[in-house]
């Protein structure tokens, strides 16, 4: 071969190694990074070519290698000087005065250094092919950690520790089931204060639903990255803030903000407290233990539903100052809400990090103390207080440096940029590992059975209550009383006035005082010489009504109640500040919606105690899918619910029965993704099905009142592909953690 011919080769053979760089490079740490790597392989390209150009023609001139002078080799002198004094564009982001180069935490050595180290080119791209070798020298220490970390958790037993933890990520999860009834019950008595539409108390139900979406793709992501228990610190704190906040706000954008914010915050609960309780549970145990934690979201709506009953309804729990700031009981009921968040924040404090979670990153030592904490804490509790923790040495996963050290010269403010581009750019990452050929089919399968389960679930459980709320309307309607042509003279008026048609009346000297007027309707009807006093009227109004010489004093029959109506000699004075509402609830059907949560969330304990014996027994596949069929078939004995009674008790079965899926599917989830990818799979699974919830309540109660067809087929139909995609999936019980 001749010495162009090597020439060609060996600068191909570079290049070729520069590209691989620049690819691993990007997979590793971002587009950013990469670029440089690009430009470092692009510039040694363009003086190749230079130099090889040179040489064709020095060889065409005098015919050797040599050239004109005769000297021998590739590089001529006047070439070495050149390169010399080049400079390189690799080199981006390079600042003179804190000596940063962006690629030189990966091991890229500036292009000076290169040259004056005389480093080969060939072993710096050698060096960066070894960084395809390093995720299959990471995933054979994972599968190693995977069996070792079993057989330790099955020397420190199942005990005290379990429980104590157990009961601290219940507090947690009970902070999420809260959260999803907080804004249901306190509407009708906030529409009041805040004057609300329908169109902005629809906003406000489904914002929580888009704040625990957002919440739990960003705190899944960050936990796999900082850790669970920091991060879930972190979350439930935002949490805690903005329920505060929420109680005492008065405007209705501030408590739109407030409560978009405590969603975002709590959003990040159910995929980190499985992932985190997951950790400390042995492969036996898992299953049934994951199934009781669930538990707790049951009591966290039980809780919810008992202290909306105990507080709303009492309206002399308040106070106000003048018109402009008024804290009634709902505002209470608000506040308490934010108490299983703060308890479980207090709780967590006390509890360490999870051990598995270090061993992914490297950190024995931490890893081993608490692994040690947990055996001899269940020992002692157990009567054992003499056995000693065996285990000496843990298997840890390959490292690689991924922050940027800025040196101590750069400002605090580069330093944090740095560190959160680098943070994001590794939860990215992570993040579409979920999607590479060796999740991919998995995680498909597993967002079209988490879409299915979710739509169907949260659009049926918000349509029951509204479906009774309609059936309450219409026997309510059935129940009004109409008068025509009415003649009333010389009368007090100075009882409720409610559910009646009045048409075509004349009504002289009348005086209406110190009443409350509901569901009344007046219509062609005249009204002389009466008088009006301390009214407080919903949903009622005076249609083509005539007033003559009338006096209104202190109510709140505003203009826009008299609809077609003409006021002749007639008067407003002191009128009420308030809202135009379309319907209040009374007190006794306030009574019934907490009721009716109340007993469909408790009807979820049968459930949740079946799937938790079951689960390690039949297997996670089994129990996801046979609940999904069977609920399926639940689906179709909607048909028959006519009465408010026949709609609470399939509510009942419907959650009943739905529940174990659901502890099946969180156990399924914690058990088919590595530990280094479950929160960030757990989490993107989750927004995702909140995404689904709010297109379940979306679609569902839009047919409330017109057809149960629509809703029957769409929950039946999601809930049969869920359960046909369920199968598909790979069964995990008696598998280690991965």
């Amino acid at each position: 071969m001749d010495d162009d011919s090597r020439y060609r080769d060996n600068r191909s053979d570079f290049i070729r190694g520069a590209k691989d760089i620049a690819k691993v490079a990007k997979k590793q740490v971002g587009k950013k990074m990469g670029r440089g790597v690009d430009k470092m392989a692009d510039e040694y390209t363009r003086r190749s070519y230079k130099r090889f150009e040179e040489e064709d023609d020095d060889d065409d001139y005098a015919g050797v290698p040599g050239g004109e002078d005769g000297g021998g080799g590739y590089y001529r002198n006047d070439s070495r000087a050149n390169d010399d004094d080049a400079h390189s564009d690799s080199t981006e982001g390079h600042d003179e005065d804190d000596e940063i180069y962006e690629g030189e935490y990966q091991g890229i050595p500036r292009g000076d250094s290169a040259k004056a180290d005389g480093a080969p080119v060939q072993a710096q791209a050698q060096h960066f092919r070894d960084l395809s070798a390093y995720e299959g020298e990471r995933r054979k220490d994972q599968e190693e950690l995977a069996q070792q970390y079993e057989t330790i958790l099955q020397e420190c037993g199942h005990g005290k520790f379990q429980w104590t933890l157990y009961f601290v990520l219940g507090l947690a999860l009970m902070a999420d089931g809260v959260e999803i009834f907080v804004v249901g019950f306190v509407l009708p008595s906030a529409e009041k204060d805040m004057c609300l539409s329908e169109p902005n108390k629809g906003m406000l139900g489904l914002i929580v639903y888009l704040g625990m979406m957002v919440g739990a793709f960003v705190w899944g992501g960050l936990a796999d990255r900082i850790g669970r228990r920091q991060t879930l610190l972190i979350s439930l704190s935002i949490n805690s803030v903005f329920a505060f906040f929420s109680s005492f706000v008065q405007g209705y954008s501030s408590f739109l903000f407030c409560r978009l914010a405590s969603g975002v915050g709590i959003g990040g609960s159910i995929p980190i407290v499985f992932s985190y309780y997951s950790e400390f549970l042995a492969q036996e145990k898992r299953g049934e233990h994951l199934s009781w934690l669930c538990m707790f979201w049951m009591i966290g709506g039980i809780y919810a539903s008992a202290m909306a009953w105990a507080i709303i309804p009492h309206y002399g729990w308040s106070f106000q100052m003048g018109s402009a700031y008024q804290f009634h009981s709902w505002r209470v009921f608000v506040l308490v809400c934010a108490f299983p968040s703060v308890a479980a924040i207090s709780a967590l404090t006390t509890m360490p990090e999870s051990p598995r979670f270090y061993l992914e990153n490297g950190k024995h030592d931490e890893a081993w103390m608490i692994l040690k904490q947990v055996h001899d804490t269940n020992m002692r509790a157990k009567g054992y207080p003499e056995r000693v923790f065996s285990v000496t040495t843990i298997k840890t996963v390959k490292q690689m440096d991924e922050l940027v050290n800025l040196g101590d010269g750069a400002a605090w403010h580069e330093k944090w940029r740095i560190k959160l581009t680098s943070l994001f750019h590794q939860v990215w990452s992570n993040f579409q590992t979920v999607f590479s050929p060796e999740y991919r089919r998995t995680t498909y399968m597993m967002m079209a059975v988490w879409f299915s389960m979710s739509f169907s679930y949260y659009g049926l459980t918000v349509w029951f209550p509204d479906m009774i709320k309609y059936l309450q309307k219409q026997e309510y309607a059935s129940r009004t009383k109409v008068f025509v042509k009415e003649k009333v003279e010389h009368v007090t008026f100075n009882f409720t006035l409610e559910n009646q048609v009045h048409r075509q009346g004349e009504y002289f000297n009348d005086k209406f005082m110190n009443l409350k007027m509901r569901s009344m309707v007046f219509e062609d009807s005249l009204f002389e010489e009466c008088y009006f006093e301390d009214i407080t009227s919903s949903n009622t109004f005076f249609k083509n009504c005539t007033f003559i010489a009338t006096l209104f004093y202190n109510t709140d029959l505003f203009k826009y109640r008299l609809v077609n109506s003409r006021l002749i000699n007639s008067t407003f004075l002191h009128n009420k500040e308030g809202c135009l509402l379309s319907d209040v609830s009374d007190e006794n059907n306030a009574y019934m919606v907490y009721f009716v949560s109340f007993l469909g969330t408790l009807a979820v304990l049968p459930g949740n105690i079946v799937s938790a014996l079951l689960m390690d027994k039949i297997g996670r596949l089994r129990m996801l899918a046979g609940s999904s069929v069977i609920s399926c078939v639940s689906c179709f004995f909607l048909s028959f619910g006519n009465s408010e009674s026949a709609m609470i008790a399939l509510l009942c079965l419907f959650g009943g029965i739905s529940i174990a899926s659901w502890n099946a599917l969180d156990v399924l989830t914690v058990e088919l993704y590595p530990s280094d990818k479950r929160t960030t799979a757990f989490g993107f699974l989750n927004a995702l099905c909140k995404l689904a919830a709010v297109l379940g309540i979306s679609i569902f109660t839009s047919f409330v009142g017109i057809t149960k067809a629509v809703p029957i087929l769409f929950a039946s139909g999601a809930l049969a592909a869920g359960s046909f995609l369920a199968l598909k999936l790979p069964e995990t019980r008696g598998q280690v953690l991965q």
